[in-house]
């Protein structure tokens, strides 16, 4: 296995730049993983393959405004991307400007002070505020977008699901953002269940495997949460002979972090799980929760294209994602979404 096994050509005329309006009305390209037929939907229509006695398994992190600018004492620009909250005042971020090594101060706009504390990979640091930073967010905060995103978002609720509850992400659950309120209460009425789990994404999940063998790459972590109520809808769904439906690859990575888990009663499908996860889903991985998924389209050579290839194999999704390009259908965070059965 390779990573360049992973890679496709995608024109740049096919990434999405704005969100779907409607959230519903965008494309939904199904998959049967048994054997590789598509079907072209509308994401609307996915109750149509949706029975009573599944459940549904949302993220339910929301995106904090984590790009914030600030000053340094000579008066130069710093960008601050905040990536991950270490403790109330501590923070892992991308650092943007020169000269600022341990010790360096930096005051945000209209906002606290901060100290950069310890030099980490590349320009992270971990940084530390006077005070907490997240009272600030509605003045100083900006939602960060993709990198391969240029157009300027109107609204920033569109870069959130409309079930986004805990604040923590730099990047949202994309797979989820295709959900409407309506259309959430049209796959309960069909006696689908709903379950909610938290995962908060970090940017890392932006980026490309640069080792020729993705066995050697070094999978990023990131904090997730399944709770008990969330494990019980799992086991009783599984019981009463239902599917596991993963809303996005994070969802999947919270799933399957937790079905690793020792678990202490026979007649559980899944441990509850608190904690960082660094699972790495490859071609040749036994899915133990998971039993269908909705996700978006993914960049080549990314670990997120790896893990829908251990889900309905490489060869089926690469070919899924030349029909799609050929057939105009938008990807990334903004784009169409797939349904993998």
């Amino acid at each position: 296995m390779k990573t360049s096994d992973f890679d496709y050509h995608l024109p740049e005329s096919s990434i999405a730049q704005t969100p779907a309006e409607p959230r519903d009305s965008s494309r939904l390209l199904v998959l049967d993983r048994a054997t590789g037929e598509l079907d072209h939907r509308i994401f609307r229509e996915i109750t149509d393959y949706l029975r009573a006695g599944d459940l549904l398994v949302l993220n339910q992190t929301r995106v904090i405004p984590a790009r914030i600018f600030a000053r340094k004492e000579t008066g130069g620009k710093v960008e601050l991307l905040l990536l991950r909250r270490r403790d109330a005042l501590t923070w892992e971020a991308l650092v943007g400007g020169k000269g600022l090594g341990v010790g360096k101060k930096v005051v945000v706009e209209d906002g606290p002070q901060a100290e950069i504390v310890e030099l980490l990979n590349g320009s992270e640091r971990l940084i530390r505020f006077s005070e907490l930073i997240e009272p600030y967010f509605p003045r100083v905060g900006n939602v960060p977008l993709p990198p391969y995103i240029h157009e300027k978002l109107s609204d920033p609720e569109r870069y959130q699901t409309v079930y986004a509850r805990e604040p923590g992400s730099a990047a949202a659950p994309t797979a989820g953002l295709h959900f409407t309120p309506r259309l959430l209460e049209e796959v309960q009425a069909k006696g689908v269940k709903i379950a909610y789990v938290t995962l908060h994404v970090g940017l890392d999940t932006f980026a490309p495997v640069t080792e020729d063998d993705p066995e050697e790459h070094k999978i990023h972590t990131e904090w997730c949460e399944l709770p008990q109520t969330t494990a019980d809808a799992i086991h009783a769904t599984r019981a009463a002979g239902g599917r596991v439906i993963a809303v996005g690859t994070t969802s999947v990575r919270t799933l399957e972090t937790a079905g690793q888990q020792k678990v202490h009663d026979p007649f559980s499908t899944v441990q509850p799980f608190l904690g960082p996860t660094s699972i790495y889903i490859l071609p040749g991985y036994q899915f133990r929760v998971v039993d269908a998924m909705i996700t978006n389209f993914h960049l080549p050579k990314s670990t997120l294209i790896m893990l829908v290839s251990a889900f309905a194999g490489r060869e089926h999704i690469l070919s899924a994602y030349e029909t799609a390009i050929r057939m105009g259908y938008r990807f990334y965070s903004f784009g169409d979404a797939m349904l993998i059965v």
